[in-house]
């Protein structure tokens, strides 16, 4: 079976990235673009929804899906299971790619960077931020290991809520957070033609950003 997507386009209009419109640093380019999606959220839309990138055992790239929790001039940080695929990737090569795609706004930010463990204590904060459910099932799933059933998972989830039941829910201790500390961050905005603005910003070994536009 062959499906023809080739008449699946769109011509991009809505803005414009020119460099003497942004600032020298890309963290606040970064943190006015999230601003201005954020303002035309609707529905509970996850803007902070990112793919992340990482080399897995066998060599070849893995992309999923994560969330944002934080950002800063630091860098982004986000949370899994430290024996996860993408944790075991990030304990062999550090180096990944994280990448958002904003459609309302016609924009893509795509930034490499090398990951580390943030502190525990600040993986402990986040940790008890979240929901209890969610904590439970932090417990309860083996993340990335192969799981007899899905009537298991939730054997497991109650045998942990029946465990927690009353008391106070400790992080565990193969869950946390991961920052990424940016190298390069490039900044797409759709035009007409496919004619679009690239900005890249690449950190050069003075801790100085500077700025070059790609070709389209």
């Amino acid at each position: 079976m062959t499906v023809d997507l080739s008449n699946f386009r769109k011509n991009y209009e809505k803005n414009s990235l020119l460099e003497f419109d942004v600032p020298e640093k890309p963290f606040l380019l970064f943190d006015e673009w999230f601003q201005q999606e954020k303002k035309l959220q609707k529905d509970n839309e996850e803007i902070n929804a990112m793919s992340l990138s990482t080399i897995g055992e066998d060599g070849c790239p893995e992309t999923r899906v994560v969330l944002l929790k934080e950002y800063s001039e630091n860098g982004f940080i986000f949370y899994t299971n430290y024996f996860s695929s993408k944790g075991k990737s990030i304990q062999n090569i550090p180096k990944v790619c994280i990448s958002f795609y904003w459609k309302k706004m016609e924009r893509q930010i795509i930034i490499k960077g090398i990951t580390s463990k943030v502190q525990k204590k600040k993986s402990d904060e986040y940790f008890h931020k979240r929901p209890r459910e969610n904590q439970i099932g932090s417990w309860a799933s083996r993340q990335s290991m192969i799981l007899p059933s899905k009537k298991y998972l939730f054997k497991q989830y109650n045998k942990w809520k029946d465990f927690f039941d009353k008391k106070i829910i400790k992080r565990p201790f193969d869950w946390g957070g991961y920052i990424v500390k940016p190298y390069k961050m490039e900044f797409w905005q759709g035009q007409p033609n496919r004619l679009h603005d690239r900005l890249i910003y690449i950190l050069k070994k003075e801790k100085k950003w500077i700025l070059y536009r790609f070709y389209p």
